[in-house]
């Protein structure tokens, strides 16, 4: 009796070991290879010391950046814009005038008028007008890259006027 009971536990735990074997062998295979979202190249403007040694405030320079495929490519690459330049970037000579942490508020793209508001992040403690124009134009011409829009309108909470004052 003992003999049997030892002979079915040994045939019991051969059983578990060839069924895990065999899943670990056979087990679920699928052909389907994860796929990777689909991915675009938008610009960015920044100044650059390097193609600009003589620092002519509203000049900038594109560079490119692959982001995820959006409907929202405007506002996509305005937040590319707000990371700032890599450390490649940087090392090319390549600079942002933009503070860190700005958030878009709200974007607009309408008869070829792009209308941006932004937090009061965009002018917290900018001071002269070179940078104010560095400013400007970073944001404007990351913005006209696209063909929907000939003309970009900055706000801060909704001003238009009194905003990145020198």
């Amino acid at each position: 009796m003992k003999k049997n009971i030892s002979i079915l536990i040994i045939t019991f735990l051969i059983l578990i070991i060839l069924g895990f074997l065999y899943l670990v062998i056979f087990g679920k295979k699928t052909d389907e290879t994860p796929t990777l979202p689909e991915t675009m190249i938008v610009q960015v403007f920044f100044n650059n010391s390097r193609l600009d040694p003589e620092f002519s405030c509203n000049k900038v320079f594109p560079v490119e950046r692959e982001i995820i495929k959006t409907q929202a490519v405007a506002r996509a690459a305005l937040e590319e814009l707000f990371k700032g330049p890599t450390d490649a970037e940087k090392e090319e000579g390549f600079f942002t005038s933009i503070n860190p942490g700005v958030k878009i508020q709200i974007l607009t793209i309408q008869n070829g008028v792009a209308e941006v508001d932004f937090d009061e992040q965009l002018e917290f403690q900018v001071g002269g007008s070179c940078r104010v124009a560095a400013i400007r134009a970073e944001i404007r011409e990351t913005l006209k890259q696209f063909p929907t829009v000939n003309e970009v309108i900055i706000s801060i909470n909704g001003r238009t006027e009194d905003i990145l004052q020198p």
